[in-house]
């Protein structure tokens, strides 16, 4: 799951792409998980015995490149999103790596993520698509630290384009490895209700981005 310096692939932007213009679910067995407020999460069980997800919704109000920018502004995060403990970026190696730590209840450890991500704007048959891929990386300048757990598998995507009025079609991928002993009533409200809060208080965060600009 690591991913060696040269980022992501033009390939690895284009599949991403083509799971919003056409969801890709037939031929496993993703299961689809809840339904709330236009936002739909399907879960797929892997070899290891952990959940793939992909979400698909609509964040009405809040323009692609809103979003996108929103999204990528790890400064502006930390004040919207309240399970950041830590996030920043930092030149590695000449590649631009981002820390990430997550807060866990207690008594758990908090999990902490070190990855590349990078974002593009396509046009798609003339339709403009922001994708943002991430994945979990090694550097020896972030290494672990005492008391909060690394994870070490991570991969994300989230492709973003208009819904055709003022707000935004969305898909995004999602997997990792938390590591550890978490119970299964925590995964499945992280993935019931974790995800679709994670989106709704990313579109208020829109608006209010609007307002600090």
């Amino acid at each position: 799951m690591e991913l060696a310096a040269g980022s992501f692939s033009e390939e690895q932007f284009r599949e991403a792409c083509a799971e919003l213009l056409q969801p890709a679910l037939a031929g496993a067995d993703w299961q689809l998980l809840v339904e709330t407020s236009g936002i739909s999460i399907y879960r797929l069980l892997d070899q290891t015995g952990l959940y793939e997800y992909k979400v698909f919704g609509v964040l009405e109000d809040c323009s692609p490149t809103l979003l996108a920018d929103v999204y990528m502004d790890l400064n502006y995060r930390k004040q919207w999103d309240q399970y950041v403990k830590e996030l920043y970026e930092q030149e590695c190696n000449g590649e631009t790596v981002v820390y990430w730590e997550v807060k866990y209840p207690f008594p758990m450890s908090n999990r902490d993520y070190v990855y590349l991500r990078q974002r593009r704007d396509l046009d798609v048959e003339g339709r403009k698509i922001h994708v943002v891929l991430a994945q979990s990386t090694s550097v020896p300048q972030l290494g672990e630290r005492s008391g909060v757990i690394r994870v070490k598998q991570y991969k994300q995507s989230l492709v973003i384009e208009s819904d055709g009025k003022k707000g935004s079609k969305v898909f995004m991928y999602y997997f990792d490895n938390p590591g550890g002993q978490i119970p299964s009533w925590l995964i499945n409200w992280a993935a019931k209700n974790g995800v679709p809060n994670f989106l709704k208080d990313m579109a208020r965060a829109c608006q209010n981005y609007l307002k600090k600009t």
